[in-house]
């Protein structure tokens, strides 16, 4: 197994991820629908909640309190840039093509890496981006991270050490850019607010 050739995913935890397909293909076709519903949109619900938490960030009228909430799209958007530039170094072909198994999403074409997992990461990122904003959206959204990990194998798109991966690197990146943020709220604000982007931070 050398990066060199890329992970072979499959000695990893490769019966683990054909017990999980299996169970999805024994599943109900409406759980089935509704987990690869969740897999293929879900990221939308992570979307809201960041403009929930900017928008009461917002009016509450402190802009170091919006740009901490502004602060976290921009974290989840560098977590995946980061996952995705670990996907061309490791190389690992998605399980689907390894094990050649009939999986719930289309499998990708080949050059479409599975480690570690961009959903996850997405995920992850969001979550704990949305600690420094608000418990009780982080909260929400680790709830959801873990649906979303979930599902991603559930629909034979990764394995298992895929995603887990994923959410370990976002939640990584995010703890790393969100500690920053936090560190000088105050300056950024000021920035901010001296721009046309004020609105963005202050409520009118």
């Amino acid at each position: 197994m050398t990066l060199a050739h890329g992970l072979d995913g499959a000695a990893l935890d490769g019966s683990a991820y054909l017990h999980v397909v299996g169970l999805a293909h024994r599943s109900p076709a409406w759980l089935d629908g509704l987990v690869s519903a969740w897999s293929t949109y879900g990221l939308a619900v992570f979307a809201v909640l960041m403009a929930v938490g900017w928008w009461r960030a917002r009016q509450v009228g402190a802009a170091r309190t919006a740009v901490v909430a502004l602060a976290v799209p921009v974290t989840v958007v560098v977590a995946y840039a980061v996952n995705d530039a670990l996907k061309l170094v490791v190389r690992e072909d998605r399980p689907c093509q390894s094990l050649r198994v009939t999986t719930l999403e289309a499998c990708p074409a080949p050059g479409d890496w599975s480690f570690p997992s961009n959903h996850a990461a997405i995920a992850g990122a969001a979550a704990v981006a949305l600690l420094f904003v608000s418990q009780r959206l982080c909260a929400v959204a680790a709830v959801a991270a873990f649906a979303m990990a979930a599902s991603r194998v559930w629909v034979g798109a990764h394995y298992p050490h895929d995603v887990v991966a994923g959410v370990a690197v976002g939640a990584l990146v995010a703890l790393l850019m969100m500690s920053a943020v936090r560190r000088r709220p105050d300056a950024l604000a000021r920035r901010l607010t001296a721009t046309r982007l004020r609105p963005l931070v202050v409520a009118p």
